[in-house]
């Protein structure tokens, strides 16, 4: 991630807990935003080209933001992005706040992987034991390997939880070699 990245992120989470506003609400308006900017190549190329002045961005952005109703917080975000030609990494700037928002509030991601499909109890039960190994709630993204025979693999950050079928094995067999 770049640093003007993070720093662009951690000044929109600066600003939405400042105000107290509802993040769930700010998700929901930056995905409206994102979903507009991904569906039109015009749109993007407007805001990217730099022989656009930047009032006159800003001014488009003011007609999307009436038929879009961001809270001002968040149409400013934009507007200073469009100020200071950063507006063609916003997916970035908004991936960034949102790791920002989920680090402020403890959460944390988790890959996991099994080797079948799990029932809902079988998630919850695992994804309990996943937070409890963490340390801290967390938010898991569910895939399917078959290559791991049994068992799961997580991974939280850059740490790898490996009790897959495939992964004992190769350690015995590491275990074998070295002995």
């Amino acid at each position: 991630m770049a640093a003007f990245v993070s720093r662009y992120a951690r000044a929109f989470a600066d600003v939405v807990a400042s105000s107290k506003l509802d993040t769930a609400a700010i998700d929901r308006q930056l995905d409206d935003f994102l979903g507009t900017w991904d569906g039109s190549a015009e749109l993007r190329e407007l805001f990217i080209n730099p022989a656009v002045p930047a009032m006159q961005k800003v001014a488009i952005l003011d007609k999307l933001n009436a038929r879009l109703g961001l809270q001002k917080e968040l149409r400013n975000l934009l507007a200073v992005l469009i100020n200071n030609d950063r507006i063609g990494q916003v997916h970035e700037v908004a991936a960034g706040y949102r790791a920002e928002l989920q680090l402020r509030l403890g959460i944390r991601q988790a890959e996991i992987v099994t080797a079948r499909e799990l029932s809902g109890e079988e998630r919850d039960k695992l994804v309990a034991g996943v937070g409890e190994l963490a340390g801290s709630r967390i938010e898991p993204t569910f895939k399917l390997d078959t290559s791991i025979i049994g068992g799961t693999v997580v991974r939280i950050g850059s740490t790898v939880y490996d009790g897959s079928v495939r992964g004992r094995l190769e350690r015995l067999r590491e275990a074998l070699i070295a002995g």
